[in-house]
């Protein structure tokens, strides 16, 4: 079980693994821990946003949308590889998802089906929003899958996680497609030659 890291140990974890970030607004207390505990935390989730524009996108993720409160993530990967962090602390992203799958990932194994949504994502997960339509078409620029397997790996190194303790919430809860445009085995391929 690990507790959270700090938002001081958390930018400091990006920057490390040369994440290029941009501290938006009151990130650091901005957050629904009034909803329920954050943490212990076991993983990194990664959605796709289905907006375009990243001024836009971070102001979402940051605000909320009509009937889902902010943050809706702890960080926006935008199309050029930066990553815009809107909160830290409990965040609307994870959604209820299947217990099976989580200690799938707190073993690191592979994961089951996700089948059943019976259990709080938004405690236990690190959740970072990718600026992407989430068509298919929308393309996902290098410098944007770079910066996605850099904030993947620098959390699981600072836990001393391996990649399988990174998951699309596609794998995490049921009817959910993000992120499209490439598979979380590629991705976790990439992270686990990374931490090496």
């Amino acid at each position: 079980m690990a507790p959270p890291m700090s938002a001081d140990a958390f930018l400091d974890a990006l920057r490390s693994e040369g994440v290029t970030v941009v501290e938006v607004g009151d990130w650091r207390e901005h957050n629904r821990n009034h909803k329920g505990p954050w943490g212990p935390v076991h993983g990194v989730m990664i959605h796709h946003t289905a907006t375009l524009g990243t001024a836009h996108t971070a102001r979402i993720c940051r605000d909320g949308r009509p009937g889902l409160p902010g943050p809706l993530c702890h960080g926006v990967i935008a199309k050029d590889g930066t990553v815009h962090l809107v909160g830290h602390g409990r965040a609307n992203h994870a959604g209820a998802g299947d217990d099976d799958v989580l200690r799938a990932v707190i073993a690191e194994k592979a994961l089951p089906p996700d089948d059943e949504a019976n259990t709080d994502g938004n405690r236990h997960f690190y959740g970072f929003e990718c600026e992407n339509l989430g068509d298919g078409e929308d393309p996902w620029p290098e410098v944007q899958l770079e910066a996605v397997e850099k904030v993947a790996a620098a959390v699981c190194r600072h836990h001393g996680w391996t990649e399988r303790s990174v998951i699309g919430h596609r794998e995490w809860q049921p009817g959910k497609v993000d992120p499209r445009g490439f598979t979380m085995a590629w991705l976790r391929g990439r992270v686990r030659d990374r931490l090496k």
